[in-house]
């Protein structure tokens, strides 16, 4: 089975992981803190909080933001479950925004047309969770705009994007948002096992987020209520989570961090090769946005039904019957029954026709272009 997506795992990320488990300090000793400050050099923000994953980040952002019971958190339904939970997690209610045809990434155009409604109704949202779906930053400049017009905060979901370009800088240096979260799955651009990170450049959002991953516990006496006891002393200043990255897995982060444009550049390469084997094929290739510069997490197309006679599950059947893991990206959170149950009915018709279409084919670094023709070939032969 070729899968959909895998780790890349070097000698050099084994004896990183090694040497944690030799050392004094396997929890939250050195490797973390320097884990952080790597991943804060890459993406040019100023803190970097890693936590244990990519949901946890997510939640301790938004609980940081201040968003709570009687608040509104919007997101794509193009995306996992986790950005829209996040907002559950506070107590907050969940809508969403419909995509782009092309990107798949939040509509700037549908999220200014709700922005509008909202307001006129009086319930415009605290947090907006823009999606980097597949690796390709949303049109965060104009969302921005957005936020300075109608006051709400931006947490960028940016799970699939470590070293993904916007612009003329690097997803995650916040210079359009509030927060931005990475994930570090196996499945992702470079991995920790389990595990993600916020970074950010606000100092006191960071100070809050470092606490909340930790129980809401502080050592640092200008935080505390009243006077230290001693250089042992902590208090609890509010509820907290136990959402800490181990060393282990920081050691792995850091190894991993610093293949990173390696594993990019074979990613643009698989890229390059699908874009050419698959141009007569009856598919809906990725488009990317001149402004960006994707991941490319996830290479996904849709079957074009205009002309071809077999259905977008017939030929997930076929692939999967011929040892080829793919796999689709996503199911429309909306439509999920928890959260019709939750009230959440709105059609949102550009992602749900991108859903039924979709097909996600394997994408990462260590796939050979053998295996990648092999993939092609049972495409083709699967839309026969």
């Amino acid at each position: 089975m070729i899968p959909y997506g895998r780790q890349d795992i070097s000698d050099e990320d084994i004896e990183s992981v090694v040497a944690v488990l030799r050392s004094d300090w396997l929890t939250q000793g050195p490797a973390v803190p320097a884990f952080e400050r790597d991943l804060a050099a890459l993406t040019g923000a100023s803190y970097a909080i890693a936590v244990n994953n990519a949901t946890s980040a997510l939640h301790i952002a938004c609980r940081a933001l201040g968003l709570g019971q009687g608040d509104w958190l919007w997101t794509s339904p193009i995306t996992f479950v986790a950005s829209a939970n996040c907002g559950r997690y506070c107590g907050a209610s969940v809508d969403f925004v419909d995509i782009d045809p092309r990107t798949y990434n939040m509509s700037v155009p549908a999220l200014a047309e709700k922005l509008e409604l909202a307001r006129r109704e009086g319930h415009l949202p605290r947090v907006v969770v823009p999606v980097h779906f597949a690796g390709q930053a949303c049109e965060m400049e104009a969302i921005w705009s957005l936020a300075n017009e109608f006051g709400f905060r931006i947490v960028e979901d940016a799970s699939h994007a470590v070293g993904a370009r916007y612009r003329e800088g690097t997803v995650g240096n916040c210079r359009f948002s509030d927060a931005t979260v990475f994930s570090f799955h196996p499945v992702k651009i470079v991995t920790t096992g389990e595990g993600g990170a916020v970074v950010t450049h606000d100092r006191k959002l960071a100070s809050r987020m470092e606490r909340l991953r930790s129980h809401g516990i502080t050592r640092d006496p200008e935080g505390m209520v009243g006077p230290s006891d001693g250089p042992w002393y902590y208090q609890q200043v509010e509820l907290g989570f136990n959402y800490r990255m181990t060393d282990i897995q920081a050691a792995l982060g850091q190894s991993q961090l610093r293949r990173l444009d390696s594993f990019l550049d074979r990613r643009r390469q698989l890229v390059a090769r699908y874009e050419t084997l698959l141009a007569d094929l009856p598919l809906v290739r990725p488009w990317q946005h001149p402004a960006t510069a994707s991941a490319w997490h996830l290479y996904v197309v849709q079957v074009d039904e205009a002309h071809t006679t077999r259905s977008r599950l017939e030929v997930f059947n076929a692939l999967r019957a011929a040892g080829i893991g793919v796999n689709v990206h996503y199911i429309p959170v909306h439509s999920q029954p928890y959260y019709r149950q939750a009230g959440v009915s709105r059609s949102l018709p550009v992602a749900e026709r991108y859903y039924a279409r979709a097909i996600s084919l394997p994408m990462y670094a260590s796939l050979s272009d053998e295996d990648q023709d092999q993939v092609v070939a049972a495409l083709r032969e699967a839309l026969r």
